[in-house]
């Protein structure tokens, strides 16, 4: 008979499961202990390695979700029927292994900024030590459940809280990364209906009334913050400690205090920042994020100004020939009827392309998003992948090259073959080829997007022939060429033809 371990075998008077037990134990008290000592979180001061640890925990979390699901598969399949069980911890000790790794993780993700302040944030934390927490329990038990007269009873409780914490767990994770109504978006009326929401035709009805109609902040100035400021401050991600998704979280601020002030459109935050130089470190939205344009700025001047209340319609207040007119730009549906609500819809990504994003990210874990709920957009990064995304796994993102607003490649073992397809991103704003071994060849394609603000080509081979191709680029407002050919005489010329532009050399 061949030698079992200490995770396969029954325990006995001498092989009881202690070191399991107390390891266990030990574990836990770590885990409960890790919120404590770390204080508040400031992403500020996080270093980043931090940070780079951290966006694991969405591939990480995949792990102890799918083990203990197949784990209550197979107990409820011994319980209705005469299948004998393998008598084992070890599948569950993998599965408690795996929780607390994707929950220290989480825990690096959290204090790596931009979720300060956020209640659904701090309630994913705790629940998701709590998951971690009874599913080492639970594998405790079960290392002590594996004698032949020892009772299954607690043990399969505890598997079931086990699994009820982790779905809690992963709900809270899904509306942080999705929005809150990531599983009721598509519900059927019934089900809306029953939870409080309104009928999906009547929310059309509602986008077609005419502008007088309207109510200002509801329905024109908070779809403007939705799409341009709600995705780094809303519930669950709130940098600075300000959330931009309810009024109430505009009012009471965040770092800096409150977000608006009433009257006076030029003392608020959510204005001064957009208003910022391009260069200003303190600009938003950030690099990568497309700015507001003057229309949509002008709408929420207009509001504030106009005293900023919630609940008064567009007809209760001044309404000028230029705001009316920048409001038609904002395509929200106002006074247009079902064409409008068909355009806006438009916008959205297709069935079709959220099925090729779900499938890519087996290729690409965490590493292909949208832009926002609202966006079919799309950004890339290869930082968990790093030397391993090669030309030819880059090539399998060609379907929705064309999506793509930002793209990181930084210390990536693309050549300049990837950089050619991005040809096809005409909308690209940001790309970072860091670290890479491409040449001058990859700047005639970048010279042809026009869109691009941000170039990064830190300790890259490109030379002044090929840099000087991106003076074609009129949107240019960022250009890394740290540890570079690039010479001084080249940067000169850059400059000289694009005066706006920030070169970074590192000096």
């Amino acid at each position: 008979m061949s030698k079992e371990t200490d995770l396969d075998t029954q325990p006995t008077g001498k092989t009881l499961p202690w070191f399991l037990t107390i390891t266990g134990l030990l574990t836990i008290g770590g885990l409960i202990a890790m919120p404590f000592l770390a204080g508040e979180p400031d992403g500020d001061k996080m270093p980043d390695m931090v940070r780079f640890l951290g966006r694991f925990h969405p591939v990480i979390l995949h792990l102890p979700i799918g083990i203990f699901s197949l784990i209550l598969l197979e107990e409820l399949l011994g319980m209705f029927t005469r299948e004998k069980k393998r008598r084992t911890v070890l599948p569950i000790f993998i599965g408690a292994a795996s929780a607390v790794v994707a929950v220290i993780a989480g825990f690096l993700l959290y204090h790596g900024g931009g979720y300060e302040g956020s209640e659904l944030a701090e309630d994913h934390l705790w629940s998701g030590l709590g998951f971690a927490c009874v599913a080492v329990v639970t594998m405790i038990v079960k290392a002590w459940s594996l004698a032949p007269a020892a009772s299954q009873a607690f043990y399969r409780v505890l598997l079931f809280g086990s699994v009820g914490v982790m779905g809690f767990a992963s709900h809270g994770g899904a509306s942080m990364t999705h929005g809150s109504d990531y599983l009721t978006k598509y519900a059927p009326d019934p089900i809306r209906e029953a939870i409080g929401l309104e009928p999906k035709e009547k929310e059309e009805e509602i986008k077609a009334k005419p502008l007088e109609e309207q109510v200002a902040y509801a329905d024109i100035v908070q779809p403007i913050l939705n799409k341009r400021c709600v995705e780094c401050h809303k519930e669950g991600k709130s940098k600075g400690k300000l959330r931009m998704d309810t009024f109430e979280m505009l009012v009471k601020g965040g770092k800096e205090g409150s977000a608006i002030e009433p009257g006076v459109a030029e003392d608020s935050n959510i204005v001064i920042r957009p208003e910022l130089p391009m260069d200003d470190e303190e600009h938003m939205p950030p690099e990568g994020k497309k700015d507001i344009e003057e229309h949509e700025l002008a709408v929420v001047k207009w509001w504030i100004n106009e005293g900023a209340d919630p609940k008064k319609t567009v007809g209760e207040l001044k309404l000028t020939d230029e705001i009316r007119a920048a409001i038609g730009k904002l395509d929200l549906g106002i006074g247009k009827g079902e064409t409008a609500v068909k355009e806006a819809v438009s916008d959205l990504p297709s069935d079709d392309l959220r099925a090729t994003v779900a499938k890519l990210g087996v290729d690409f874990p965490g590493g292909l998003t949208f832009e926002s709920q609202s966006s079919a957009s799309l950004t890339f990064t290869g930082v968990s992948l790093r030397k391993n995304l090669t030309d030819e796994l880059f090539a399998k993102l060609s379907p929705v090259i064309p999506k793509m607003i930002a793209v990181d490649l930084s210390a990536t073992s693309v050549t300049d073959a990837s950089i050619a397809k991005l040809a096809a991103a005409t909308d690209l704003r940001m790309v970072r080829l860091s670290e890479t071994t491409i040449t001058d060849a990859s700047m005639d394609t970048l010279a042809k997007l026009t869109k691009l603000e941000s170039v990064n080509l830190y300790g890259t081979k490109v030379t002044d022939a090929g840099v000087k191709k991106l003076t074609a680029l009129p949107n240019l407002k960022r250009l890394y060429l740290w540890q570079t050919a690039v010479t001084p005489e080249a940067i000169a010329e850059i400059k000289k033809a694009l005066p706006a532009v920030e070169i970074v050399t590192g000096v």
